[in-house]
């Protein structure tokens, strides 16, 4: 497993290969969407920072096992077209091999922003 490190932060988690983690976590979907999601009310990455890959920690295993076993699949999901075009891009089914992502940093929830305005 490897973690997203920004700013000495670890930010999320997945439970591929370093190649698979290099790929999805500097492709430029995933870039939009830690630009665009928050947490404590500012951005995940500015657009600047560097975006650091490394070996996942045990303690960073082990919350993202805790948080796969505690997803009961019943989240909305909404398909995000940059990934749904990066996935499309591929010719060969073997080569699209599926990782889960858990984010180690609480992400704002989009509602909130709206009851502080």
């Amino acid at each position: 497993m490897f973690t997203l490190e920004i700013d000495g932060t670890a930010i999320a988690v997945i439970n591929g290969d370093e190649a698979t983690a290099r790929d999805l976590f500097t492709c430029d979907g995933f870039k939009e969407d830690i630009r665009s999601l928050t947490t404590a009310g500012k951005p995940i990455w500015n657009g600047t920072s560097e975006l650091v890959i490394r070996k996942a920690s045990e303690d960073e295993i082990e919350e993202f096992e805790d948080a796969l076993s505690a997803d009961d699949g019943e989240g909305d999901f909404e398909a995000d077209e940059h990934h749904a075009a990066d996935a499309a891009s591929g010719t060969d089914d073997e080569e699209e091999d599926e990782a889960d992502i858990v984010f180690l940093v609480d992400i704002d929830d989009e509602d909130d922003e709206t009851l502080d305005a």
